[in-house]
Formats: C-alpha cells, structure tokens, sequence
C-alpha cells in the first residue's frame, strides 16, 4: 500500500526505527548470553531497555533520520544513519563511565550489548530502509520492464557509468555486460555483472535484446569504433558515449551527460600528434590576429590558439551574434592573453588599416571567406568583393605593418574549379603566393576539404531534416566529398603554419572520400529510424557550380613531403605580381558593374582550369577555349 503513495509517511518510519531499536537491544542480550538471559540480568533489563530506546528515540528526532524519502535511499541517507546511531552508542558509553566513577565501579549498560546493539540497530534500520527502496522499484519497474544495457570498458569510467545508470536511471536499465579489451579482467565480474571479450559482441548482441551499449573507453580506436557501431545498428542497438572526465559536473558523470554517439565521431581518425614545442615556440607570447573568426573554423582557431597563451587575440568578424557567442566563450579557455572582439569587414579597408596600425599583430591567420557555392554562383561580384578584394587588402596591410607570418585558410574547391567560389579562392591562394616573393611577411596556404559540423554543411542540414521528418535531400546518388573534422583541421593549420617558410600551399591528407549517400544512410540509422519506413531521401540534382567528386591537387602539379605525415607541399606555378596585380585591380574594377558575366569571365581568364559545371557560365568557356591564358 505504502509503495503506491507519494511518500511513506514519517511517523511510520520513526515507529519502525523505534522498533527496530527495541528488537536490537533484546537481540543483543539474547547473542551476549547465547540465548539464555542469567536472573541477575533480567532484573535490570526494562530500565536499561527504556533508557536505550529513549536515547535512541531522541537521536532520532534530533538527526531527523525518519525525514528522508525512502524510495531514494542514497550515501548521504546511510551516512545519516551511521552517524545517528553511532551517536547514541556514545551515549551509552558516555553513561557508563558516569555510573563508573560516580557508583563503585557500576557499568549500567554492559559493553558487549553497546558493541552488538551499535551493529544490529545500525544494519536493522539501513536494511529496512534498502528493502523498501527495491521494493518501490521492483513495484514501479519489474525486472521484465527494464531493458538492457552493455558498457564497453570495465575501466573506472565503466565503473562510474554502471553506478550512474543505478542511480539515475536504474528505474528502467540493467547492465547485462562489461565488454573490455583486457585478458585479465575477461571471466570475472564487477559489481555482479560478467565482463566479457568484445569478441563475444555478435553473440551477445544475437542471443539478448540489447537497447543500448555505452562506450566508456576515452581513447577508442577509430575504425573499430566504426565496426562496432556497425554491428550495433543492425541490431537496432543504440551507441551511446560518456564524455572525457574533464566534463564531468564537479567530478561526477550525470546521466544526461552519456549521450548518443554523432556520425562526427565515426569519420574522425586518429587524434594527429603535433609538435607541440615547434606551435608553442610559435605563438607564445605573440600578438596574433584572427579574420573570420566566429566561423566555424575561426572559432576553433581561436580555442587552440588559447592554450598555447598568446600575448593578445585580435578576433575579427562582420557576423554579428556568432561573434559576441565567440565573445562570451571566450573565458572558458582563456590562458591568460587579453582579447580583443572587433565587429568589422575585412572590405573595409580604413577600419582594417586602423586595426593594424593600433594591434600590430605578428601573426595573421585570415579564415574570412564566403564559402557556399550556390550563394556565390548567383552572387561572383560578392565572391570577388570578400574573398579575393577582401585577401588582398588584408595581406596588404600584413606587409605594412611588417607581420610576420599570414596563414590563409583555402578550400580545395580552389583545385580545378568549376564554381565561382573556387576560382575566387584560387585567385587569393596565386595573389598571396606572388606576394611572398619579394616582401617580409611570409605568406603560406593551407588548403583541405570539407569540415564535419561546419556551419552550412551537409551534416547539420540532414540532422535538420531528420529531426522535421525528412525527406533528406542529395543532390546526387554518386556525390563523394572529404571530410575532416573542424578541430584536426585547425591542429594541422597550427603544424603547417609553424613549418612553413613562405609561399607553400600545404596540403593535408583528408582521407577517404565519403559518399554523401552512405553518410545520410549512417545518420537515418544513428537516430533509430528506417529508411523508406521512417524517412525518405529524395534527390535534387547537382546545384549550380557543384562537382560529383571534389580534388585536392591540380593536375599539373607535384607534391613534396613534410615532416608530418598528413601534411605535403604542393608545387605549383609561380606567377608575376605586377601581372597579378593588374589582372585583380581589373577584376575588382568589374564589382561595380554588376555584370556577372564579365566577371566571371575575367576571373576564367586569370584561371585558365576554371571550367564551370552546372552552370550559366558554361558559354564562356567555349568562347574562352581559343583564348591564351592570363599570365
């Protein structure tokens, strides 16, 4: 009846516990005299035992023992417990060294029945206080009703997971199963439950209905990561994953915090090894600036740059909100470098002459570029305005102000493009080269494909989709793409900026290329949907400019090696600057004329393996075919 209320009401627990104080005074004559109480100990035998059940009683009301909510029975409560009887055992004690000293060596209460009264109160009131709380779950959620769980990793964060499942959702969940890598734990058990070889996983995951297996393991290899999740999803088993430790809230794991495994985390690789002493050495204490840097990108060039304590961050972007988000991340990891949050567009050529002439920065990592390829189809005058007009005017004020280093973030769209954004990009990559030439300021490239979770991307569009209910939309059944994620990214920009030595185009090893199709396949799967059941994908056709296949290196060009091993060197031509020069003044000349065309078609000229796909610019080329090409 009690289990079916809100709560067990107080005055019954104070009943029971005075109850069970009663019992275990009795209890412990009994054991001290092996169940045969002498005469003489009988005699006093109501005084001691209303003398002992009034102390306890009082220790009751007093540590209000009776007050917490049974059915949630935790450390604290049993610690509670201990203390209140603990208490009125010293009590006792306390009372025989008065009659002691005060009556002729008189103990009133003998020490053993103290000793074995302490032990059986102490174990009769937490077992009543245990059986009550199984009691309620068992009624609340029989064993039949709870589903189950496997935690990959017998490892203390294993440990930790079980014990947050049993405390914060032990109501619905039972851990079936460790499954951990070492030999010597394999056979045995842990807290009740077998710890098996993830060898047994497909027999496991075949012979149980398995809701959900928790990997607890921190550093997990990447590609059986992959495997495993694979196994799990044709089983309709969940993946869930718990966060490094140095998230955990004041120490302690949550439940909430054991969330469901993204697709980020199964096309990442292998964290990348830096030269941590080679980055350091070359952002310590230096005035570093930032362009675009509440883009996805830039707002984790900003983060890893923090930990390596730069003298100051000079933060610049034109987007508002996402840069005063940036503004209030920033102290989160903040290593002591003043920052400096400035709204403005890198077009704006005063207010960026100003900037540098007040910060003086030593380092330049220009990461502002419009980046979507549509957009900038339907828009090549504002390609041309940010992303090539823009570059040039920020490396312009980068050799003024004598910088020391200017880092731009390219695309590999930059590689035989057949969009405007590309060919924007690699008119920015040939202006920066020609400048290294002749100036101070060393001007290096680094040049990668896709980012995971980018703001715009492919990912964060289809999680938008399936969580509205589909359809997802692909372009095209065949469409491929690299992808990287946003942070391994940025730690090889932070490598390839400090080996560069000026006018490189560094090249990072993006991997396998990914169909696109098999991405949202995996997505529709990790969120526990069918596909042509729960969601459907439609296709749309390739969007203006958009490639099947994107590239990282032009045909005609070679690479050469680095020290790192995901990072080369591509060869490409060198140009003329009074050439360059003249061919962007002319171009940027043609912005006001909002003429996309002749844009487009200067920009062909200044590109010569810029061949459009999917577009209205498709006529230029043939008539741009007998042409020679821009020097």
């Amino acid at each position: 009846m009690f289990l079916t209320r809100e709560n067990t009401p107080r005055w019954l627990i104070f009943v029971i516990d005075v109850v069970i104080a009663i019992s275990s005074v009795i209890l412990a004559y009994l054991l001290r005299f092996n169940f045969s109480i002498p005469a003489s100990e009988l005699k006093p035998l109501p005084q001691i035992l209303f003398y002992m059940v009034l102390v306890r009683s009082i220790s009751f009301v007093i540590a209000r023992s009776y007050a917490g909510i049974i059915r949630y029975t935790s450390t604290g409560d049993v610690l509670r417990v201990f203390a209140t009887v603990l208490s009125g055992s010293l009590v006792f004690v306390l009372t025989n060294l008065i009659t002691f000293f005060i009556i002729d060596h008189f103990f009133f209460i003998p020490f053993s029945i103290i000793i074995i009264d302490f032990l059986a109160t102490s174990f009769g009131m937490l077992t009543f206080r245990l059986i009550v709380k199984l009691a309620f779950l068992e009624f609340q959620h029989p064993e039949r009703a709870k589903v189950n769980v496997v935690i990959y990793g017998a490892g203390e964060a294993g440990i930790i997971s079980k014990r947050t499942l049993d405390r914060d959702a032990g109501t619905k969940y039972k851990v079936l199963a460790f499954l951990d890598d070492n030999p010597s734990k394999q056979g045995k058990k842990l807290e009740g439950v077998d710890i098996l070889s993830p060898k047994k996983i497909d027999n496991l995951l075949a012979t149980n209905t398995i809701s959900q297996i928790i990997l607890s393991i921190q550093h997990f290899d990447s590609a059986r990561k992959q495997a495993l999740v694979d196994k799990c999803l044709n089983f309709k088993t969940k993946v869930l994953t718990v966060p490094p430790m140095i998230k955990w809230i004041n120490g302690e794991l949550s439940f909430k915090q054991i969330r469901k495994i993204n697709i980020e985390e199964l096309l990442e690789r292998e964290e990348i090894k830096l030269d941590e002493h080679r980055i350091s050495k070359e952002l310590t204490g230096k005035v570093i600036l930032i362009t675009g840097a509440s883009g996805s990108i830039g707002s984790e060039m900003v983060r890893q740059i923090a930990r390596f304590a730069p003298k100051q961050l000079i933060l610049i972007d034109q987007a508002e909100t996402p840069l005063h988000y940036l503004e209030l991340e920033y102290p989160e990891y903040n290593q002591g470098a003043s920052v400096e949050i400035i709204l403005c567009d890198i077009c704006n050529e005063t207010r960026m002459q100003k900037i540098f002439q007040t910060f003086r920065p030593e380092i330049v990592y220009h990461a502002a570029a419009y980046k979507h390829v549509p957009m900038m189809e339907n828009n090549p005058a504002e390609a041309v305005l940010t992303n090539v007009k823009g570059t040039k005017i920020v490396a312009d004020l980068a050799i003024a102000f004598g910088v020391r280093k200017f880092i731009m973030i390219s695309t590999d769209k930059a590689v035989n493009p057949t969009n405007v954004m590309g060919a924007s990009k690699r008119i920015a990559e040939i202006y920066t080269q020609a400048l290294n030439v002749k100036n101070r300021t060393r001007f290096i490239t680094t040049r990668f494909g896709n980012v995971l979770g980018s703001n715009g991307s492919v990912i964060p569009l289809f999680r938008s989709q399936i969580e509205k209910g589909g359809p997802i939309t692909i372009t095209h059944p065949e469409v491929t793409r690299f992808f990287m994620t946003i942070p391994e990214s940025c730690r090889l920009v932070l490598e390839a900026s400090a080996i560069g030595h000026g006018g490189e185009i560094f090249i990072f090893d993006m991997g396998n290329s990914v169909k696109i199709l098999d991405l949202a396949k995996k997505m529709i799967q990790l969120s526990g949907l069918t596909l042509g059941k729960d969601i459907q994908i439609k296709y749309t056709g390739l969007r203006p400019g958009e490639k099947l296949y994107e590239e990282l290196l032009n045909v005609a060009e070679n690479t050469l090696p680095t020290p790192h091993p995901l990072i080369t060197i591509a060869k490409v031509r060198e140009y003329s600057l009074d050439d360059v020069i003249s061919n962007i003044n002319e171009l940027t000349g043609l912005i006001t004329s909002h003429s996309n065309f002749d844009i487009v078609r200067k920009m062909k000229q200044m590109v010569p393996e810029y061949k459009s796909q999917n577009s209205i610019y498709e006529t230029l080329d043939s008539d741009l075919s007998q042409s020679s090409p821009c020097p």
